[in-house]
């Protein structure tokens, strides 16, 4: 018996169940155009807000239940937790769950015992997984909470520092290898400044860029096949941080030769703090080839800051949905629930209300989304919005068969008077507002 053991395994019972330990949309098995939901959302639980988050804030300690967490983590609590940690994952029916290295295993002093009780934690956790068959989505080091981290990790101003990110990630690199990880992700939480009077600006960058230049390497010379990936943030703990949102994460990687090596990960609610929407990201991201996985949460319009809620909101999620089922959906990445319960949600079956509550919110955008990607509509509007551009005209001018001066003279000759042709805006966002049906 665990903590999350008092409640049956979570099945779908569909849309007239009275049972709110039940799926009412999310069916896994259930085609959707020609692949299954489960295929489609890839849905995985994450180690740290699930099970290593007591519920503190600012103002106040912890609320929720978690005997496995202390000041310093043992090995037999980090058993505890990891024993609670595989129960909840087969319990709720996900397929994938994440994790960064200090979540999982017991507190370490030194390189050498970080390494050691890694690998310890690192064994246990395979066995489980073979066990339950729960799959791993991505691996991460916690280069941000150790107060050695107080200046960023890859981006320290010393070397040293520098040095001790490098064992971590090796280690969680190499620990995700052996568990058949899909992905490896970097947070740089601290990857950033807190203020330009006293940061060498150029040579941070410099820095991260070799330390991701080496990640790559390493990646290649261990023959790990999953994708490395970077997940954008605009501040928070930093004042600034340096992959602030995907379009500053591509032109870092241009930069540094990276952008055939290196996706991202992109979280709904750093999108937002970044003053962009969800469904801009998933779009750039997918327009500059580099798109690799999503943290799935939403934050609270009134707060200014990162709140890690699940998503309760189908339709705010379909475009971003219309835009990812055209593409293929997902090679190596998933939606992980990077959100974590509000401090008065005390009870242990609030983990799974919240889970259920989230998961069912994606297979409703997800179904309004080949609803609406089915119907072509959406798709037609943007072919006749841009239809000139497929004339002649249009043409010469994509295929740079005339320059500047010419396309001018064309202009001025031709007495060319364009005038203002209707966007159809609000038929194209009530196209995805009646698709929201489930």
């Amino acid at each position: 018996m665990t903590l999350f053991s008092d409640v049956a395994p979570i099945q779908f019972e569909g849309p007239g169940t009275d049972n709110e330990y039940a799926y009412r949309v999310y069916d896994k098995n259930r085609e959707v155009l020609g692949k299954r939901m489960e295929d489609w959302l890839r849905c995985a639980v994450c180690y740290w807000h699930s099970f290593n988050w007591p519920g503190q804030d600012i103002f106040g300690a912890g609320t929720l239940p978690r005997p496995w967490l202390g000041a310093t983590i043992t090995q037999e609590m980090a058993n505890t937790k990891l024993e609670a940690a595989f129960d909840f994952f087969s319990r709720l029916g996900a397929p994938y769950f994440t994790f960064h290295d200090v979540d999982a295993m017991a507190t370490a002093n030194t390189v050498k015992e970080h390494d050691r009780n890694l690998k310890t934690i690192g064994e246990l956790m395979q066995k489980k997984m073979a066990a339950t068959g729960t799959k791993l989505l991505w691996g991460t080091a916690n280069l941000f909470s150790h107060p050695r981290y107080a200046g960023g990790g890859a981006t320290s101003p010393d070397p040293e520092v520098f040095a001790w990110a490098a064992a971590q990630v090796r280690a969680c690199l190499e620990l995700t290898h052996r568990l058949g990880g899909q992905n490896y992700v970097l947070w740089g939480g601290r990857e950033g400044y807190d203020s330009l009077l006293n940061t060498d600006l150029k040579r941070e960058l410099d820095h991260y860029g070799r330390f991701l230049s080496m990640v790559v390497e390493h990646k290649h010379r261990i023959g790990f096949k999953g994708s490395i990936l970077i997940e954008p943030k605009p501040f928070e703990p930093t004042k600034h941080q340096y992959d602030r949102d995907v379009a500053a994460v591509y032109a870092f990687l241009q930069r540094y030769g990276l952008t055939k090596e290196v996706q991202v990960n992109i979280e709904v609610n750093h999108a937002t703090l970044a003053g962009l929407e969800f469904d801009h990201e998933v779009t750039a991201a997918l327009t500059y080839g580099i798109f690799g996985s999503i943290d799935i949460n939403r934050g609270d319009d009134r707060n200014g800051w990162d709140t890690d809620q699940f998503p309760n909101n189908a339709q705010s999620l379909v475009s971003a949905f219309v835009a990812l089922i055209e593409a293929g959906g997902f090679t190596h990445g998933g939606f992980n629930f990077d959100a974590k319960l509000r401090r008065q949600s005390v009870d242990p079956a609030d983990l799974y209300l919240a889970h259920i509550g989230g998961i069912d919110t994606l297979a409703r955008a997800l179904l309004a989304g080949a609803d609406v990607v089915n119907r072509r509509k959406l798709t037609q509007l943007k072919k006749t919005r841009y239809q000139g551009w497929d004339g002649e005209l249009g043409q010469r001018i994509e295929q740079g068969k005339i320059d500047l001066a010419a396309l001018a003279d064309l202009a001025g000759a031709s007495n060319l008077q364009p005038a203002p042709r209707s966007g159809h805006q609000e038929l194209a966002e009530s196209l995805i507002a009646r698709e929201c049906k489930y």
